[in-house]
């Protein structure tokens, strides 16, 4: 079997996969996705990941509380970004298959600012470490910071397209009843 043939076999598992997997989410919380909804999730998750840039800043100068304080953050930003990948119908990491051209388009222009803002904003835990392990006694709280910003930089850059996408479509049209 040739690479392409693997390829090609691969996304058409990932478009049947995600085809009944929109089937089955599909009718999920049909009250938050208006456009004015969708915005008060992105800007959660926004509220979210300032919360765990905040805990790593604590863990810098406190590592008794410090990754005690990181867990509430994580467990608001599963619920939160389970529901900002339902409302929009996760068009953020659908396949191409499953998409007309326009949406193709959208999905690909979200996707590459997503990509410009995880190498943004990761490269900045990133010279951070580099630049305090130049000093000799490197503090176990800082390390710590610098991997949870890490962390907190790629869920950003991760979640980016998604977060654009709810944010810029416009509501779904009212079905009309024949």
């Amino acid at each position: 079997m040739s690479a392409t043939d693997l390829l090609a076999n691969y996304q058409e598992y990932r478009t049947r996969r995600f085809l009944r997997n929109e089937a089955r989410t599909g009718a999920w919380l049909p009250g938050w996705r208006t456009r004015a909804r969708r915005r008060a999730l992105v800007l959660a998750l926004a509220a979210i990941f300032a919360a765990m840039i905040a805990v790593g800043a604590v863990c810098a100068v406190n590592m008794e509380i410090g990754p005690l304080l990181w867990i509430p953050p994580v467990l608001l930003f599963l619920p939160t970004w389970t529901a900002l990948q339902v409302v929009p119908s996760r068009q953020g990491d659908a396949p191409r298959l499953a998409l007309d051209e326009y949406e193709i388009a959208e999905r690909d222009a979200a996707r590459s600012i997503g990509l410009t803002i995880t190498q943004s904003v990761a490269v900045i835990p990133a010279f951070v470490l580099v630049a305090a392990a130049s000093i000799e006694k490197l503090s176990a709280g800082l390390g710590y910071a610098c991997g949870l910003w890490l962390v907190t930089a790629l869920m950003i850059g991760g979640c980016s397209p998604a977060m654009i996408l709810a944010w810029n479509r416009p509501d779904p049209e009212p079905e009309v009843a024949a």
